[in-house]
This record gives structure tokens, sequence and C-alpha cells, in this order.
């Protein structure tokens, strides 16, 4: 059973259409770098498609109806948003999640030292890389200094045209003859991620001259001293701008697409929607998906189970019994990319379950790791009322595993929605090099997401 690529069936129409919703998604790609970039523009977006901030409606007293919309910002890391139905929301909402962290390289609190007349930043990586992708490229920084008073500082380093960029360096290959024949996972170690940031003397110095430099630019450009890296947040993230891929413009190439190919189109899917829908409509844009979605901006923390209490209080429909029953009858799409077939490594997939650039929008009905560890396994019967919304509303999807049985896998946020008793299945975009610093998708399926995503929040009703 093979799906049809998308490409095949657009008209001219259509394809302008996709290359502007990738033109879109590119903007957003390269303004967001961050899961607080991210979250920032999204709250941008949403307030222009007149949202209002959850936490001013509850100060205000004001309640909720039917059409309205708020959204929830969670420690400028993660963003809810919720447009109001004609239903009670004890039936159950609609729901797209996906997650705005991507993995990158973080500055530790204490991390500044000089070697061998060049400054460093010792780093630790975050979340599931290649370690040797990361080395002999052009990087930037990213991120925010908050300091004792309050006053929170933005830090972005390598992205201007006339910014200086840094980097991670590599051996060269005539002294490489021990570290070519290291396995791939120890041809760099972790502790040799360190970021060079200066290299120049600060005259009239004597001990350690470029560290003494790299303060004074940090102190004269945004007012910081070293200490105040104990309360920064710096990312350490690719400074190549996200671009189309492929003579024929058909795909794009970028940092992030895990998973902000997905988050961007939730947001799309749920700012554009039409009128008041039938049963209340919500995105989640978690954190901290990339290191299990721990802490209090991750999926395992209970803030959006808190903004939806606060949202029920204010329709009327207050009380823990409510809530539960909204949660449990709930559907979900949990949007995170796929694993996309890729020919030049075919043994490590079975390519009639794989998701394969071009043909849509896919839903993975289990992930996990082997057998099936870890997974969220969709029930059949929500899968069938997904298919017929699919057909129903003509979009390009197909169905996955990420990758041969025995060979690794994946999580999402999916079995942590699960556990309210909500239908949830995986949906996203496949990638092709996914977590290295430049990833790959195909604009068709991007497309496709969109409308996915858009004819769900409008049309899934509940299970019998």
């Amino acid at each position: 059973m093979e799906r049809t690529n998308a490409w095949t069936k657009y008209d001219e129409k259509t394809v302008a259409d996709v290359m502007r919703t990738a033109s879109d998604y590119i903007a957003f790609l390269n303004r967001g770098k961050t899961e607080r970039e991210c979250a920032a523009q999204a709250v941008e977006m949403a307030k222009a498609a007149g949202y209002r901030d959850l936490k001013d409606v509850i100060r205000e007293g004001k309640a909720l109806k039917a059409g309205d919309k708020v959204y929830w910002l969670q420690m400028n890391k993660a963003v809810l948003l919720f447009h109001i139905g004609k239903r009670p929301l004890a039936e159950g909402l609609n729901i797209l999640g996906a997650h705005i962290d991507s993995p990158r390289i973080d500055l530790k609190q204490n991390p500044f030292y000089e070697d061998t007349d060049i400054a460093y930043a010792d780093t630790h990586y975050y979340g599931g890389i290649k370690k040797y992708q990361w080395v002999a490229r052009a990087l930037s920084l990213h991120g925010v200094v908050v300091k004792k008073d309050g006053t929170s500082v933005p830090v972005v380093i390598g992205e201007d045209e006339s910014d200086p960029v840094v980097g991670i360096s590599d051996l060269l290959i005539h002294l490489s003859q021990e570290q070519m024949v290291k396995k791939a996972s120890e041809v760099i170690e972790g502790e040799k991620l360190d970021v060079m940031l200066a290299g120049m003397p600060l005259s009239g110095e004597e001990k350690e001259p470029v560290l003494k430099g790299l303060l004074k630019i940090l102190k004269d450009k945004y007012g910081l001293e070293e200490e105040d890296m104990l309360s920064a947040e710096i990312e350490v993230v690719p400074a190549e701008k996200a671009r189309d891929y492929g003579l024929d413009r058909s795909m794009i190439l970028g940092y992030g697409h895990d998973d902000r190919v997905c988050a961007w189109a939730c947001l799309e899917a749920q700012l554009k929607l039409a009128g008041t829908p039938e049963y209340t409509c919500a995105t989640i844009l978690a954190d901290k998906e990339e290191i299990g979605s721990v802490g209090a901006t991750g999926m395992q923390a209970v803030y959006f189970e808190n903004a939806l209490a606060e949202i029920m209080a204010l329709c009327g429909e207050e009380g823990n019994l409510a809530l539960r029953r909204a949660l449990a009858g709930s559907r979900m799409l949990s949007c995170d990319v796929s694993a996309g077939y890729d020919p030049l490594f075919a043994s490590a997939f079975e390519k009639k379950n794989a998701a394969i650039l071009g043909r849509g929008v896919c839903y993975n009905k289990f992930t996990g790791s082997r057998g099936k560890s870890g997974s969220n396994d969709a029930n059949a019967e929500f899968i069938g009322r997904l298919r017929k919304v699919m057909d129903d509303h003509q979009v390009f999807f197909q169905t996955a595993e990420l990758g041969r049985v025995d060979l690794g896998g994946g999580g999402t946020i999916a079995y942590i929605c699960a556990l309210y008793g909500m239908e949830v299945i995986d949906s996203g975009v496949a990638v092709l090099s996914m977590h290295a610093p430049q990833e790959i998708i195909n604009k068709a399926d991007l497309y496709e997401a969109v409308k996915a995503y858009g004819a769900f929040l409008q049309n899934m009703g509940p299970r019998n």
C-alpha cells in the first residue's frame, strides 16, 4: 500500500500556496533559534490574532464564553493557546501539542577560562546530538542574562551579517590518525565542546589578558559582570539561516525543524480557525521534550491542567470532576517530527512502514524503542475517525514507524497526555538528518501538516 506524492496532485495555485507557506515558516525559524524566541513569536502572533493573556483575564475576574481566545505563557519558554468552543469544556477539547526546544549546546554557569591565549566557554550539550557535527562550523550565541536586580539582558550574537561568530575547533587531518579510528561517539568528547570566544589580549593585563578582554567586551556592550553568568541561559546554536534546499526549491534546510516545523504548523492551524469552533481548540507548545519533558516548562509539569482549570472556572464549569472529564474526553495530535526515509541509509528503515518525504503529514500509531518501550500506542477507533477527517478534507497523509524494530527509536509528549485518558496519536513532518545542526524537510509535508491540523481542530469529534 503506497501513498501518493503530494506534489503530483498540486496545481499551479497550490504550488504557490505551498511556497508561500514555506516562506512564512522560514522567517519564523530564522527568528526562533531558542525556545524563548519561539515562545515570544507565538505570543506576538497570538495577540495579533485577537488572543488575550489568560493571566489578565483571571486578574480582571471576567467570564469567558464561546468564541473567546486566550493564551498562557509559562516562564517565557512554553505557550498554551485556547479558542473557546460552543460545547461545554467537560465534553473534551481538540488539542495540538508540539515542542519548541531543539538539540543544542548550553554554556555552563561558570563558563569562562583562558588557555594558551584563547578565551573559551565551558559547555554542556542539550538533547541527543552527534557531537562531531558541531565542530568546525559557525555558531551563534542566544539567550538571556538576568541580573540580581531582576534586569533581563537579551543576548544574540552571530546572526547579523556584521556580527562575529564563534565556534568549536577540530583537530587537523594531518594529526588525526588516532582520532580517526575512534567510534563516532568518541571522536569529540563532551568536555571538548568548548566554544572559542576571543583571542586578543587586553593591553596592560598580564594575567589571563584574553579573558580580561572578553569580560571587558561583555561589560562595555551588555553591562554584564562575570558573576552575572550564574543566572544566565546562553545557548550555542548554528549561525546559518534556514533556506530553500534542492535545485527545485522543494525542500528546506535549517536548524530546529525538530520540532519547530510542527510547532509552527500548529500555530498556523490554531490562529487561523474561522468562527467559533464546535469544541474548544487548544495548542500546546512545550519545552524540554528533548531531555524527557521534565521541569516546570516540560509536558510532565501540570501547567496545561492548571490553565484549563482556570478557563473552566471562568466559563462556569468549575470543579475537579468537570476538569477530569474534560481531560479524559479530549482528542490530541502529539505533533512531533518523524524519521524520514533516507535511501543512503536504507538498512536503518523498513521501507513500506517509513515516512517518505513529499508524501504528506505522517501519523505514528506508536513510537518508543524496540518492543514499543516508552510509547503511547493509539487506539484503532481514534485512528479510524481521524482517517475520515483527513480524507474528507483531502489531506495527504502517511503512516510510519521510527526505523527498524530492533535498531532504536524515540519518544514524544504523547504518552504524557495519554495518562489523562485522552485519545492521542503522534503526527508530524518527516525529517532527514534529524538532530543535526542542519535538518531537511519537504515543503509539501509542511503544507499538508497545516491542513491536517486545521481539519483536526475544526472537525474531530468525541468517541462514541
